[in-house]
């Protein structure tokens, strides 16, 4: 977003993006007095309705929290809450003949699990320390924000078990609704090479880590049958050669880091190609 020279100069360093929206930020007014945020507003909205502003949007520090009432009593709404829990963003769609085009905000959870095999074949399993009944599992948690996938698998593990890994690939991912938060979830597989053997965790999730024959694991009544299922289709997916891969690139718009997954056969030939 770049500054705008909005005849709304009421308040100070507004900012305009390409879809016709305005971002105001708290801490950047010099006055967060609520009785003069009141007056700046009720000014302000008529001029970005004549300018043909579409979305206007408020970040406010909890230290502002004063201005909240008056955001819900001129129609904005509650959109999300900073990471760190310090911001809330409200919103007002103002074309009054178009629906809103705001989208929501983030809906899908990202987790990751990892399949570790080490030389003997033996697979790094979990045994988690909380829940309704013991659970014998796959290490792996939530990626987190601004997290690769593999990157995300690598600390999981690590976390969870003391066995340091490198990435060879993504092998498939599992989607749900209605999980924490009333989010929905994504829960990616992938596929670690161990750097050592030796176990060590000091995560509260875990009671137990070991290395375990597949054969064992498949058939320990403690094993949820998702995990079965991802264990067999790794077997299946590797038997016939196929995984995806990760190269990485740089977004040709916003000139973003970005992570390419892709699916190859043992030759690391793209399929299709």
């Amino acid at each position: 977003m770049s500054p705008t020279d909005s005849t709304a100069d009421s308040f100070e360093k507004l900012k305009t993006d390409r879809f016709q929206s305005v971002t105001i930020c708290s801490e950047n007014e010099s006055s967060q007095d609520v009785t003069t945020f009141a007056s700046k507003l009720s000014k302000s909205i008529p001029i970005w309705q004549a300018e043909g502003k579409r979305t206007i949007w408020f970040h406010v520090q909890r230290k502002c929290s004063q201005w909240l009432p008056v955001l819900c009593e001129n129609e904005f709404l509650f959109h999300h809450v900073s990471l760190d829990g310090d911001v809330v963003v409200m919103y007002r769609w103002l074309p009054q003949d178009k629906p809103s085009a705001v989208p929501p905000y983030a809906h899908t959870m990202v987790g990751v699990g990892g399949i570790v095999l080490n030389a003997s074949g033996e697979l790094l399993v979990v045994l988690q320390k909380f829940g309704t009944r013991e659970l014998l599992k796959l290490p792996g948690g939530y990626v987190e924000p601004r997290e690769d996938l593999s990157d995300a698998a690598i600390r999981e593990v690590e976390e969870e078990t003391g066995v340091k890994t490198k990435f060879l690939s993504c092998f498939s991912f599992r989607h749900t609704h209605g999980a924490n938060f009333g989010c929905s979830d994504l829960y990616f597989i992938v596929h670690l090479e161990p750097l050592s053997n030796d176990t060590n965790s000091d995560s509260d999730e875990v009671e137990d880590v070991r290395w375990i024959k597949i054969e064992e694991f498949l058939n320990d009544p403690k094993v949820h049958a998702v995990n079965r299922l991802f264990i067999t289709t790794f077997l299946q997916n590797k038997e016939k050669g196929i995984s995806m891969i990760k190269d990485d690139g740089l977004h040709p718009v916003n000139r973003q880091p970005y992570s390419f997954y892709h699916i190859t056969d043992d030759s690391g030939t793209s399929e299709g190609t």
